[in-house]
């Protein structure tokens, strides 16, 4: 009798097991009509309101150069008045033999000038610097832009793989839950009828109440997760592809830490914008120091007058003129020396930005570096694990059935597997956020890499 008892509880543990394993298979398969990587990709490219924000810098920044150069081109400008004029005369006149009265007169009449005129730059040091800075800036916009397209790429596989690791853990949970019910119901029916233990029972009822606990906050962060990634990539990602059956990591070329690092100090865009903004900050203090200097304009103006002055106000004029304009700065109550300490100690602050831009840059090459090298011996360890978590359920549901294990022990095992399932879906994930990150680091991040990254889902 006690035989067919284990029996019954060894088959039903048995379902449960296989459950389980069935949990971890679904958790491979795709789904139909899911919303692929690529096009959550493609989806934030258009929507995320972060990636807009780099976009339209990147646009006005282009624009610099248009205003740089400016400064070195003619620049016309035209000028037009009218108006209606009421004056008062009183003049001195001659009334002949010698005498000499006063006469009061009250003209009326209109007034109008208008006036084209052209200048343009012979000598002008603050219009060359700031002509090179409009390119510096330019470049600078297109660099930063290049970062946050490489920035938008890692926040969308990382919250891609956040939220499916978040479904795995509701997969795992509900199957976890759902094994332990079944459990429950095996202890109850045996301790009815006098072959189970009240242990047992306890034992498996704590089990289930966490499995619930669980559960309950696997869906609260599978929410959280799916509203981190609709609002990057502006829509309801709807089903997501899943991992595809035989994972296998890649191999990454090149392999050294140091060849990787020569790569991001040559590519990285955050890099390469910010040692743009030193030559920008460099080329300011130039701007400010061209206010010593004189500045040379050619001038060239066409004017036409009707009635401009009382004096003129039954005379009509037109003058041509054109020469050269020097103005030299003499005194500006120090304003000049003072803007060209600041824009140096501003220069200062850009170096400075730079390399703390270039350590931080380098950290996260080695973070990341790091995680896809130990990411290769996770997954290779915790795949070994899940196997013989699966073998140790199969030798604990026979021991049972010899008398030799107790409940507790196939609890026990229960949880080492689920355990190891999680860490190797988790080490899965960490794996491809950590491949996209190094290429993101290393300034080689391109649609390439996020099309390299979605060939693991399915």
């Amino acid at each position: 009798m006690a035989n067919r008892n284990r029996c019954v509880r060894g088959g039903a543990l048995r379902r449960a097991a296989l459950a389980l394993a069935a949990g971890a298979v679904a958790l491979a398969a795709g789904q139909a009509g899911a919303v692929t990587l690529q096009q959550a990709y493609q989806a934030a490219l258009k929507n995320d309101p972060t990636y807009r924000v780099s976009f339209y810098d990147k646009e006005a920044a282009k624009e610099n150069a248009i205003i740089g150069r400016s400064y070195l081109l003619p620049s016309v400008s035209g000028s037009y008045s009218s108006s209606r004029n009421v004056a008062d005369v009183d003049a001195l006149q001659s009334l002949g033999g010698g005498l000499y009265g006063r006469t009061l007169t009250h003209p009326h009449y209109i007034s109008r000038s208008s006036i084209v005129q052209l200048r343009q730059p012979i000598l002008n040091l603050d219009g060359v610097a700031r002509y090179r800075q409009g390119k510096v800036q330019a470049r600078q916009g297109e660099a930063a832009f290049e970062a946050g397209t490489d920035e938008v790429a890692v926040r969308v596989v990382s919250a891609y793989m956040d939220a499916l690791f978040a479904e795995d853990q509701i997969a795992l949970s509900r199957v976890s839950r759902d094994m332990y019910r079944e459990m429950m119901k095996v202890n109850d029916r045996l301790f009815e009828k006098g072959e189970g233990t009240k242990t047992d029972t306890l034992e498996t009822q704590a089990r289930l109440d966490l499995a619930e606990a669980q559960l309950v906050e696997a869906q609260d962060n599978a929410v959280a997760a799916r509203e981190t990634l609709a609002g990057i990539i502006g829509m309801d990602p709807g089903n997501l592809d899943k991992l595809g059956n035989g994972f296998r990591p890649l191999t990454i070329t090149p392999g050294t830490f140091e060849e990787w690092e020569k790569i991001a100090l040559a590519k990285n865009p955050a890099l390469a914008a910010g040692r743009l903004a030193v030559e920008n900050a460099r080329l300011d203090i130039d701007r400010n120091r061209a206010g010593h200097y004189p500045r040379v304009d050619f001038v060239a103006a066409y004017s036409k007058g009707d009635a401009e002055s009382i004096n003129t106000y039954t005379q009509n004029t037109v003058n041509r003129t054109i020469g050269v304009q020097v103005n030299i700065p003499i005194y500006q109550g120090g304003a000049i020396s003072a803007t060209t300490r600041q824009a140096a100690a501003t220069y200062g602050r850009a170096q400075s930005d730079l390399d703390a831009r270039t350590n931080q840059v380098l950290v996260e090459l080695r973070k990341a570096h790091s995680l896809v090298q130990s990411s290769v011996r996770k997954i290779s360890a915790l795949e070994k694990a899940v196997g013989s978590g699966k073998l140790l359920m199969t030798a604990t549901e026979q021991s049972i059935k010899g008398g030799v294990r107790i409940n507790l022990d196939l609890l026990n095992a229960q949880q080492q597997l689920y355990t190891s399932q999680r860490d190797l879906a988790q080490a899965r994930y960490s794996y491809l956020i950590g491949l996209l990150r190094l290429r993101a680091a290393a300034g080689t991040l391109d649609d390439g890499s996020v099309r390299e990254v979605a060939a693991f889902l399915r």
